[in-house]
């Protein structure tokens, strides 16, 4: 458990392949409601690869919904238990062609998964392109900070890259140099966007998402530098 209702959990390919994917997409967890008819849940892949494209286990963090079809599913599995799944999809990715000088990566909840296996990606960029990374992630409370002990761990090794936790409801009792106090739309006004050079990717929440796309596009990035994947939690 990664937090009180967030379970990370990690499978493989029942074949012994390796999983091949592009960090930022997605897998789709197909199963059937109780009634028998067919359904299926997103998941970003959270798995930090070696950069070869190919990893032996699919990583991903499952939101927990009360009375929710999939958490029946995934919240009763043992370890060998075997589900069906396909993927990955999707093109919420880093793309080849950038050329900006910052990452602005906003995300609230498991919103925060493909980030994580960015993190390979972006480590190479800074190296490389010596660019500035800003991951700005917002919680209620320090406990449902996924993987925030690997963020500050990389923020430490890296100086590019800067971690900000916005915490909206409960401040840490000893606060961090980059905790911030309300959502991730206050480290976004101090982090002052900058339509020429900065590329943003936003990723959780839907009104996090909506009002955050408002700002950044009040700000003057072009619409094609701010890119969106909506997390709802269905039952």
């Amino acid at each position: 458990m990664l937090a009180p209702s967030v379970r990370h959990m990690a499978f493989e390919r029942a074949d012994g392949q390796a999983f091949a994917f592009v960090p930022g997409q997605f897998v789709q967890i197909h199963f059937h409601y109780a009634d028998g008819k067919p359904t299926k849940r997103s998941y970003s892949v959270a798995t930090i690869g070696s950069g070869s494209g190919a990893v032996e286990q699919l990583e991903i963090a499952v939101s927990y919904v009360d009375g929710g079809a999939a958490t029946d599913l995934l919240a009763n599995l043992k370890e060998g238990d075997s589900i069906d799944g396909s993927g990955p999809y999707g093109r919420f990715c880093l793309m080849d062609a950038d050329a900006n000088r910052r990452y602005l990566l906003v995300a609230t909840g498991t919103g925060v998964t493909p980030y994580r296996a960015m993190l390979p990606q972006l480590e190479k960029l800074m190296a490389t392109r010596r660019i500035e990374v800003d991951l700005v992630y917002g919680a209620r409370n320090a406990g449902e900070l996924l993987y925030s002990d690997e963020f500050e761990a990389f923020a430490a090794k890296n100086p590019n890259f800067h971690f900000y936790a916005c915490l909206s409801r409960t401040p840490r009792t000893e606060p961090r140099p980059h905790d911030r106090n309300g959502h991730v739309q206050v480290a976004l006004t101090e982090l002052a966007p900058d339509p020429a050079h900065d590329i943003a990717y936003l990723c959780g929440n839907p009104d996090m998402v909506d009002q955050a796309f408002a700002q950044l596009k009040d700000a003057g990035l072009p619409i094609p530098h701010i890119r969106r994947e909506k997390y709802v939690s269905s039952r």
